[in-house]
């Protein structure tokens, strides 16, 4: 049963549908004690990092999620909440993350060309990198698989956990991996087949 974790900041209808598409078995939960019945969690989210981190304290959420990955649960991060997996984010001020993950969260206008749109929205292919041979998340892939992306700021200093960059004038953080906490910066239930393939190898952990 995989858990997807519902504290009012992200589109869950696609990620269910998609899930369901794989004939994986998933529910949505809020209450802690159903997100702790769950064999896996998904962390979803959109929108702004700060307000995104305060819900999941308000609801004792950010405890569950840091215990459950501690135990072993495999445990994934999509978009912000990749991005929530991470020490802190500097948007709009500076905000405390998870912690599961050592990096940062920084506005991709720190790297990218003067030219390019802000944010980075549309596809965009994966170059592998690090370890990402051992990552079961990616079983399923090849390098130079496209995925979709709609974000304004990106992973830093966490080059040690980093398994996938996409290029945008400059390397960003695709993918992250952490034993078994592991996050797309990119949305798998809406990258077609790709995503699905990952969401596929993330149900059989």
């Amino acid at each position: 049963m995989i858990t997807i974790i519902d504290y009012g900041v992200g589109n869950l209808f696609s990620l269910v549908s998609s899930l369901s598409v794989i004939g994986a078995e998933a529910r949505v939960a809020s209450d802690p004690e159903e997100i702790r019945k769950g064999d896996r969690i998904i962390l979803p989210g959109v929108g702004a990092f700060g307000d995104a981190a305060e819900r999941l304290s308000a609801a004792g959420l950010d405890k569950v999620i840091k215990d459950e990955a501690a135990r072993g649960k495999p445990l994934l991060g999509i978009c912000l909440g990749m991005q929530l997996l991470f020490d802190k984010s500097y948007e709009y001020g500076c905000h405390e993350g998870l912690g599961l993950i050592s990096g940062e969260v920084r506005p991709i206008t720190e790297v990218i060309p003067k030219e390019a749109k802000v944010p980075h929205i549309g596809w965009n292919s994966l170059d592998f990198t690090g370890d990402y041979k051992n990552c079961p998340l990616f079983k399923y892939l090849h390098d130079g698989d496209y995925v979709y992306f709609v974000h304004s700021y990106y992973a830093a200093k966490c080059e040690p956990s980093v398994i996938a960059t996409a290029d945008y004038g400059a390397p960003l953080t695709a993918a992250v991996m952490n034993a078994n906490v592991f996050g797309t910066q990119f949305h798998p239930e809406k990258s077609g087949d790709v995503g699905l393939s990952i969401l596929k190898a993330f149900a059989e952990l």
